[in-house]
C-alpha cells in the first residue's frame, strides 16, 4: 500500500511517500480503508519531535511508528476477532495509528459510524479538534446555557468546533479571530466576533464565565481582566506554554480556575458528536484538501498557523 512514511525528525519535508506493507491487525482492530485524513498540529509536533521530551514516546533516536496521522475515515476492511460491532463495508471515522496511508489499523473501540450527512472529508476533520471542543467547554469550562463564553481562536480547527459547541449548549459566544475570518465564525453561530487587527478583547470592558483559549496571544493577567470573578480560563495545549505554567502556579491561589487541558480522545465523546451532526448543529469547516502525496506541504500549512477550520488528506475519492 501507499504510505507517508516518516524516518527521522526533522521538517515536514523528511517525510515521503512509499509502498510499505499492509497493516496487521490485532483482534481487538479494525483496518481502515482511508478515504481521507485530517491534518492537526499534533502531526507536525510527531513530525519534528517537539516538544523534545516527547521523543521519550514517540522514539529515540528516529520515530517507532513511521506513519503519522490520528484522524481518521472510510471503509472497514477487516475486523479482528473480538470485533463485534462492525463488519466489512461499514463506514467509519475516528482516532487510529497511521491515517496518511491507504490502509489503517484502529481500535475498534476508536471508531464509530459516519454520519450519512458527513462526507468522508468531513468525517475525518472531526475527532481530535472537536472533541478537544467539546472536552474543554463541557468537562472543564463547565459550560451551561446563558453564560457568556470568549473563544480565541475561533477559526482554526479547535475553534470552528468550539464556536458551534458552545452554541448547542446555549452559551453566548464571542468569537476572537482577523478580519478575513469575521464573516467564517459568524455564519457558524458566533454571537459577537471580535477582529483582533481592530480591536483588544482584553481592553474592551467585557466579562466572560469561560474563555476558551487556542492562541497564547495574550498574558495571563490579560485574560484575567476579562474574565469573571468566579469564571474559567482553559489553555488549550496549543496556547503559549508560559502561560499555561503561569495559570498552573496561580490558580490553587485565585477563585478564578486557570485550567491547562490535553484532550482525550474517547468513543463515548465521538458518539456525542455524531448525535450533534445528525442534528444539524455541528459541521466540519475545511479550508484546503491535498492528496496523499502531498502531505507534507498539507502538514506545512497546517504549522504555519494560518488554516481556517481543518486541512484535510484526501486518500480516496
Amino acid at each position: 500500500m501507499k504510505a507517508i512514511v516518516q524516518v527521522k525528525y526533522g521538517s515536514p519535508e523528511a517525510l515521503e511517500l512509499k509502498e510499505i506493507d499492509k497493516p496487521v491487525i490485532k483482534d481487538t482492530q479494525v483496518l481502515v480503508r482511508v478515504h481521507a485524513a485530517g491534518v492537526n498540529p499534533l502531526d507536525w509536533h510527531f513530525v519534528r519531535g517537539q516538544p523534545y521530551i516527547a521523543r521519550l514516546a514517540l522514539g529515540l533516536p528516529r520515530p517507532k511508528n513511521g506513519v503519522r496521522g490520528v484522524d481518521v475515515a472510510g471503509h472497514v476492511e477487516a475486523v479482528g476477532k473480538n470485533v463485534r460491532q462492525y463488519q466489512a463495508g461499514d463506514e467509519v471515522f475516528g482516532a487510529c495509528d497511521g491515517a496518511f496511508a491507504e490502509y489503517a489499523p484502529a481500535g475498534g473501540d476508536m471508531v464509530v459510524p459516519k454520519p450519512a450527512n458527513l462526507t468522508f472529508d468531513q468525517a475525518a476533520a472531526v475527532p481530535v479538534a472537536a472533541v478537544t471542543a467539546l472536552q474543554a467547554l463541557r468537562d472543564v469550562g463547565k459550560l451551561q446555557s446563558g453564560q457568556k463564553v470568549l473563544i480565541n481562536g475561533a477559526a482554526g480547527g479547535v475553534g470552528t468546533f468550539a464556536v458551534q459547541i458552545a452554541k448547542s449548549f446555549g452559551a453566548d459566544v464571542t468569537a476572537v479571530c482577523s478580519t478575513r475570518n469575521v464573516e467564517l465564525v459568524r455564519s457558524i453561530g458566533a454571537d459577537h466576533v471580535v477582529d483582533y487587527t481592530r480591536e483588544d478583547f482584553t481592553r474592551s470592558g467585557s466579562r466572560y464565565d469561560v474563555i476558551l483559549d487556542n492562541a497564547g496571544s495574550h498574558s495571563l493577567g490579560e485574560y484575567r481582566r476579562v474574565l469573571a470573578a468566579d469564571g474559567t480560563l482553559i489553555m488549550n495545549s496549543g496556547a503559549a506554554l508560559g502561560t499555561m505554567a503561569a495559570g498552573r502556579m496561580l490558580s490553587p491561589f485565585v477563585r478564578q480556575k486557570l485550567r491547562s487541558f490535553l484532550a482525550k480522545l474517547n468513543r463515548e465523546d465521538l458518539i456525542v458528536l455524531c448525535k450533534l451532526i445528525e442534528a444539524g448543529k455541528l459541521t466540519s469547516v475545511i479550508d484546503r484538501t491535498y492528496p496523499l502525496s502531498q502531505t507534507p506541504e498539507a502538514i506545512g500549512y497546517v504549522e504555519a498557523g494560518h488554516a481556517r477550520g481543518k486541512v484535510v488528506i484526501t486518500v480516496r475519492s
